[in-house]
Parts: structure tokens; C-alpha cells; sequence
């Protein structure tokens, strides 16, 4: 039996480590969410909904949309209004640019701060990326879909599509949500985070 290089198996070691720190730090923030949804406090679900409200439906776990990515910074970006679901206009600068491979295919994703927000210490380091992908309007929300990522320190950007949640206006009307902008559409199946909500 010929034993593989031990390098290669501190590889296969560290890769499998990798992909249980994935599921457990997702498997944490769903529960978190299920929590908050069943929270009267904070749950963006109506009064109906939330009785029955048992948990969010999501994709399965999947470390290829566990994102690496690497960023090119728009420090000279000029704030603009972005839509929203209502007559509401947020205020927002793109804050760089994220550059990826998934399945071999290379995308360019914009991402941006809300600067109101950034006025907020809890939020100094909060970064917004919204966007839409060919999931939308069959297996997720037809208006798109958020991630949230924290302000590197280097030039690389975490984004954990796991982690993409329906904005509130999926579940309450009365909510007034970003929409993707348009250069913010990926041109593939993001088969990862929330499903649509179906409601009870």
C-alpha cells in the first residue's frame, strides 16, 4: 500500500476541517434566524404567519458558495439613492468590487455600505451585497436576496452565500427593502442560503 505524501494529507485534513467549521457556523446562524423569526419582537413575519411559523426553508449546506473572494476597492465612489420596494430611496456608495470564480465561471460583484448605517459603531465594519441570480422567482424571492459581509482588513472578502436571507418584504409588506441593482445579477444557480418563504 503506497501511504500519500504527508502534505497531502495536512491538506485533506485542513479542507475537512474547513467544511465542518462551515456547517457548524451555518448551522448557528439558521438557528439564530429561525429564533429571531419566531421572536414577536423581531420577527418581520404578520401576526398570522408567525403562529404557525415553525422554520425558514434553506438550501442545504454548500461549501463551493463559501466565497473567497478578491476586491478592488471604489474609495472614490460617489454615494447614489438605490431603490427600494417603496417610494423609499436608500443612500449608499459602492464600496468595492468582488471578483470570484464559481463552477469556473468569473464574476464581478459589486458591494456596497449604507451610509446611514456607517454613522452606527455596531456597524463601522458592515458591508451590504444584494443580488439576484436564475434561482429568483422559481426556488427563491423574485426580488433577489442579501449577504452580508464584514469590512477586511486585507484585499480578500468573505461572502458565504450560505448565508443569503430574503429581504423582509418577502414576508410583510409594510417593510421598504433594497433592490439589487442591476449590475449586482449573477449569472448562475446561487443554490445556497434561504428558499422561498411559503407561507402557512
Amino acid at each position: 500500500m503506497i501511504k500519500p505524501p504527508l502534505i497531502l494529507l495536512f491538506t485533506l485534513v485542513a479542507s475537512m476541517l474547513s467544511a465542518q467549521n462551515i456547517i457548524e457556523e451555518n448551522t448557528a446562524w439558521r438557528k439564530k434566524q429561525n429564533a429571531e423569526f419566531r421572536d414577536s419582537t423581531q420577527s418581520p413575519l404578520k401576526d398570522i404567519d408567525r403562529k404557525n411559523f415553525d422554520s425558514l426553508a434553506f438550501y442545504p449546506i454548500n461549501e463551493t458558495f463559501y466565497i473567497i473572494a478578491s476586491v478592488t476597492q471604489t474609495p472614490d465612489s460617489v454615494p447614489f439613492k438605490m431603490k427600494t420596494s417603496t417610494d423609499r430611496l436608500a443612500d449608499y456608495r459602492q464600496w468595492g468590487i468582488a471578483h470570484f470564480e464559481i463552477d469556473s465561471q468569473k464574476f464581478d460583484l459589486p458591494v456596497y455600505q449604507n451610509l446611514r448605517l456607517l454613522s452606527l459603531p455596531n456597524y463601522k465594519d458592515y458591508l451590504f451585497i444584494p443580488f439576484t441570480d436564475l434561482t429568483n422567482g422559481e426556488e427563491t424571492y423574485g426580488a433577489g436576496r442579501y449577504v452580508e459581509a464584514t469590512l477586511p482588513e486585507g484585499d480578500t472578502l468573505l461572502i458565504d452565500f450560505n448565508k443569503a436571507y430574503n429581504p423582509y418584504c418577502a414576508y410583510n409588506d409594510k417593510y421598504s427593502c433594497p433592490i439589487p441593482p442591476k449590475e449586482n445579477h449573477l449569472g448562475i444557480e446561487i443554490k445556497a442560503g434561504e428558499l422561498v418563504f411559503e407561507k402557512h
